[in-house]
């Protein structure tokens, strides 16, 4: 069975975007910083590269939101990663086929989402990619580990990634801790 994983790179006071976010600032104003480690050429190497290979390596499936879909399809050109991606929105709309996979949108419930998501992964793993997309998983139970790229940076607004979630505590085990000079990657099982 597929791990069901929220990522996100975030600054230190928890934004994974700057304020203002939309097409003409798909990561908000200033949030493109948040993403710098993962397209710097120099890090090759690195344990940054590393990070973002396994990464690659190990996703099967994305399941973003219909806003992160909205800004990002032009900056991306293509699905985020070279699988299937699913976009959660109420509006129904046919499949968008791209060159290294397909947008396929549905509606209704997070669970059924999920579903179709890990049938595509085939065992790999379901990335979760949004604010709002890993609220709601989380919110659900359904979030299996939460790797975070902390960025030495303070945006001071934005989207937080932890907003909106409910009143219980979500215990989390560390499992990995890895530091370069642009990020610091955490990787956190969810304690059921």
């Amino acid at each position: 069975m597929s791990k069901v994983v929220l990522n996100a790179s975030m600054s230190l006071d928890g934004f994974m975007t700057g304020p203002d976010v939309g097409p003409e600032y798909p990561m908000g104003v200033g949030g493109e910083r948040l993403h710098e480690w993962l397209f710097d050429e120099s890090v090759e190497g690195r344990p940054d590269a590393e990070v973002a290979r396994e990464l690659s390596a190990t996703v099967g499936a994305v399941v973003i939101g219909r806003r992160t879909f909205d800004v990002g399809l032009e900056p991306w050109g293509d699905v985020p990663y070279p699988v299937p991606c699913f976009v959660l929105t109420h509006e129904s709309r046919e499949e968008l086929p791209m060159a290294s996979g397909t947008f396929t949108f549905v509606g209704g419930s997070i669970p059924s989402a999920l579903e179709l998501a890990q049938a595509a992964a085939a065992n790999r793993d379901v990335l979760l990619m949004g604010a709002s997309v890993g609220q709601q998983f989380l919110d659900a139970g359904l979030v299996d580990e939460i790797a975070i790229q902390l960025v030495p940076v303070l945006l001071g607004a934005g989207t937080r990634l932890f907003d909106h979630l409910g009143p219980e505590p979500i215990e989390l085990e560390r499992m990995t801790t890895i530091e370069s000079p642009h990020v610091t990657h955490l990787r956190f099982r969810v304690v059921r």
